[in-house]
């Protein structure tokens, strides 16, 4: 298991926990052990359910259990997860979420289903390289984040998921054909500007959508008049094709004549875990953040931007939550972790957000 680094410290390294082991034997055989708990390896299974998907359970719990009972559990496992002792922790909301999530992860005693996750194909076009990031999720603490790109839009999709938001989701959305330029520094500090600002492209996406339907249904009401949809057909297709290479075109022209890096600063009274974020960035899109409370009731999509500080580094202002997201890449090197091909990837991402809706 590769678990991120203490709470909100985003660009120290992964850690590396062992779960289970496999000794091959002769004949064929092997036998597997489990290595959760404190108490050394100890008996375990090893299923395969279908093709990229196992199970593994341990044979003996007992191992897993503490003299001192759930408190002694709960007390290591916040040191090892959390890097802090409770007393550590003031803010009631931010325990009730710690607690919350030791009963949920120790419950399954490592009795675990694993499923195969592709990294994301890249592209030279791509804004920076596509791949894992770990991000800073208020009193949720740091989350796994899969970074990829689709066209006009790039998408954060939650590798570790938290009470309100699962693992699976789209966390956040950047449109790509909407940059944002941010105002002066002193500007910034102020956040009714931003939002001011975020509000504004937000109409103008929403008129551009709304345009969009109005054009399609138009279409559709000309191809059933002629009553040859094919021949209608192939015209509609040239101009969704020259729409979208127009828009990225625009994107590309955005990300050439923009500045190379530009001051940044949170605008006042924007939440941030971290505040040793990055004091410039290179680029700002317009996006979306999805928010839920607890068991991912309610979701929504709302407003914000998506900031690039560099190749490594990114982060979201959340409008409504006026909260701000650090976001760092895992460098770690995962062998045999690419796609066969782009339908094999969307595919697997379609999947991993089904389980969780």
């Amino acid at each position: 298991m590769y678990l991120p680094p203490h709470d909100p410290h985003v660009d120290d390294p992964m850690r590396f926990k062992p779960l289970f082991r496999i000794h091959l034997m002769e004949r064929k055989s092997a036998t597997v052990e489990c290595m959760y708990g404190h108490k050394g390896p100890h008996n375990g299974h090893i299923q395969i359910v279908k093709k990229d998907e196992f199970s593994t359970k341990c044979n003996q719990t007992d191992h897993h259990r503490m003299s001192g009972g759930r408190q002694e559990e709960f007390r290591t496992w916040l040191r090892e997860e959390w890097g802090r002792t409770l007393e550590d922790i003031f803010h009631e909301h931010m325990q009730e979420l710690i607690l919350m999530k030791f009963i949920y992860t120790s419950q399954y005693d490592n009795c675990l289903t694993y499923r195969r996750i592709y990294l994301p194909p890249s592209s030279p076009d791509d804004l920076l390289k596509p791949g894992l990031f770990k991000g800073t999720y208020g009193s949720h603490g740091l989350e796994i984040v899969m970074l990829s790109f689709h066209g006009k839009k790039a998408k954060g999709t939650k590798i570790t998921g938290d009470p309100n938001i699962p693992a699976g989701q789209q966390t956040v959305e950047i449109d790509l054909a909407h940059p944002i330029q941010l105002p002066d520094i002193e500007n910034l500090r102020n956040f009714n500007e931003l939002s001011r600002i975020v509000l504004e492209v937000q109409e103008q996406v929403r008129r551009e959508q709304q345009e969009e339907e109005e054009e399609g249904q138009d279409e559709e009401e000309g191809r059933s008049r002629q009553g040859d949809s094919q021949q209608a057909e192939q015209p509609a297709q040239k101009d969704d094709a020259g729409a979208e290479g127009t828009e990225a075109a625009g994107a590309a022209a955005a990300q050439e004549s923009a500045p190379t890096s530009q001051p940044f600063v949170l605008p006042v009274g924007v939440i941030s875990r971290n505040e040793d974020y990055p004091r410039t960035c290179r680029m700002c899109f317009y996006g979306t953040g999805l928010i839920a409370g607890h068991g991912f009731t309610s979701p929504e999509r709302t407003p914000g931007i998506f900031i690039l500080f560099d190749d490594d580094r990114f982060g979201f202002i959340w409008l409504e939550l006026k909260s701000f997201s650090l976001y760092s890449r895992i460098k770690v090197s995962f062998q045999n972790a690419e796609a066969p091909s782009r339908e094999a990837f969307d595919e697997m991402l379609k999947n991993i957000q089904s389980m969780t809706t």
